[in-house]
């Protein structure tokens, strides 16, 4: 049924933890972009039922399975498992997976899991295998449980908020969303979306016609990673065309995500004069000069058939105002905890035409106040420049709780299997907790998870040793709530 479930199986055999890793080869060859995860909520429905177990799959795919106590604990208060099903889809230029078709091929590099040429999926499908794999474990000890696999987190968390809270009685929750082994996730930022859209301006052509394009860039997650400083390719382009006298747009692309650092960007122009034949070198140095955390990143100049219209110069010039006037990357840092980042922006995905332009951006921040003051900030920009401005998605900070039994419990059970303390922190990206807690009064809940590297690129990676305690990790503290 699936095209890579032998190729995967064969993948992780004989790697540890095989109750997880075979969950996860197999989840790997269901299609789950944002989005599009109806496969994925059958798939998780279907598991249910073959196990016998009660299971809910809402209207919009989220799936809740539930599982009696193990022996002598049926009546415990039941406890949450929690991670989302859905997955960013990039793929290394030139890839010809059709993830979007047949799921995600596996391999592995040492001891990481890693895709060919896509990104993996680990987050959050590493969260969906060690859910599976309790329910899947008759010889585990733990209390009466309720699974939770939303859809469309990556998007807005479309999945959180349609969530019917009905469906849940636990009061504690273990979300596995997180990408650090040995760290407890105890809050998270608030965000939102932010569209701004402008209307093409358009003339008749002429002149030179050419395509810049932009690649190589390292990209990453624009939360988790926004504090790493890896350039936006986006801004960058931008940069370079404002720069160009009389430049003319015909089309603009740019980012596979709002919450991921764009890795590429093109742009498709008209300029009264061909460009010098080393623009390309040119700007290539200069950009990996000033963007040291980038060492690969390229430009390249193309030239292209003239088509017979283009946005006005005036307009033109209005766009790379606007799109220049964004703040990028870490916009504050916290003064309560030491390191952390407080509020970011990542211009994440970018598109203009004939028709117009929208520009996506992804806003956060720990301090609702300073998310506020960011998206009046940008609105005033998109004012400027004639744009609209549509906010989606807000989402909640997961506020940080004095007082949690289930973090001490943890806190305990990690230092005793590894003899060292936890770290315990907060994260500036948004965790379904921040929506699941205003939707669960009083729920007492932890992010954790393996070691995860550069997701929501096609390097993604996930450690397999760091599975495998993590795996351990989970039964142990299921076990001791």
């Amino acid at each position: 049924m699936y095209r890579f479930l032998d190729e995967n199986y064969n993948t992780v055999a004989g790697r540890e933890p095989q109750a997880v890793l075979r969950q996860f080869a197999a989840l790997s060859c269901v299609p789950r972009g944002s989005h599009h995860t109806d496969q994925v909520a059958d798939y998780c429905a279907e598991f249910a039922r073959a196990r016998g177990l009660h299971y809910v799959k809402d209207a919009v795919g989220n799936v809740v399975i539930y599982q009696p106590g193990s022996p002598g604990r049926e009546n415990e208060p039941p406890v949450i498992l929690q991670g989302h099903t859905d997955m960013v889809i990039d793929r290394d230029a030139g890839c010809g997976e059709t993830m979007e078709v047949d799921g995600v091929r596996l391999k592995t590099d040492g001891d990481w899991l890693t895709a060919d040429g896509t990104t993996l999926g680990g987050d959050d499908g590493i969260a969906v295998a060690l859910c599976l794999a309790v329910l899947d474990d008759p010889t585990l000890s733990h209390p009466p449980l309720e699974v939770v696999l939303t859809v469309d987190e990556e998007v807005g968390m479309d999945g959180a908020r349609a969530l019917d809270p009905a469906l849940l009685s636990g009061r504690r929750m273990l979300n596995m969303d997180a990408e650090a082994e040995g760290t407890l996730w105890v809050s998270c930022t608030g965000g939102a979306r932010i569209d701004l859209a402008l209307d093409a301006e358009t003339a008749p052509a002429d002149g030179s016609a050419c395509r810049i394009c932009l690649s190589g860039f390292h990209g990453g997650h624009s939360g988790a990673e926004i504090h790493k400083h890896y350039a936006n390719a986006i801004h960058r382009l931008t940069e370079i065309l404002s720069q160009l006298d009389g430049v003319r747009l015909i089309s603009v692309c740019g980012g596979s995500a709002d919450n991921a650092i764009p890795r590429e960007a093109a742009a498709e122009i008209l300029t009264a004069a061909p460009l010098d034949p080393f623009f390309a070198e040119k700007w290539t140095a200069q950009l990996r000069q000033s963007c040291p955390r980038d060492p690969d990143l390229r430009v390249e100049l193309l030239p292209i058939d003239c088509p017979q219209t283009a946005w006005t110069a005036a307009a033109t010039a209005n766009a790379l105002r606007m799109l220049n006037a964004l703040p990028d990357g870490v916009i504050a840092m916290s003064k309560a905890l030491p390191g952390l980042v407080e509020t970011s922006l990542n211009l994440g995905l970018l598109h203009a035409d004939a028709d117009g332009l929208v520009a996506t951006l992804s806003v956060r921040s720990s301090v609702n106040a300073e998310r506020e003051a960011m998206q009046a900030r940008l609105h005033a920009i998109a004012d400027a420049a004639g744009a609209s401005f549509t906010l989606r998605s807000p989402y909640p900070a997961w506020e940080y709780r004095a007082e949690s039994p289930l973090r001490d419990c943890m806190k305990r059970v990690y230092t005793e299997l590894f003899g060292k303390p936890p770290v315990v922190t907060a994260i500036h990206a948004g965790l379904e907790c921040g929506i699941l807690s205003g939707k669960l009064p009083g729920l007492d809940c932890v992010s954790f998870g393996p070691d995860l590297l550069e997701i929501h690129t096609p390097r993604e990676r996930l450690s397999l040793p760091s599975t495998q305690r993590t795996w351990q990790f989970l039964c142990a503290v299921l076990a001791a709530l």
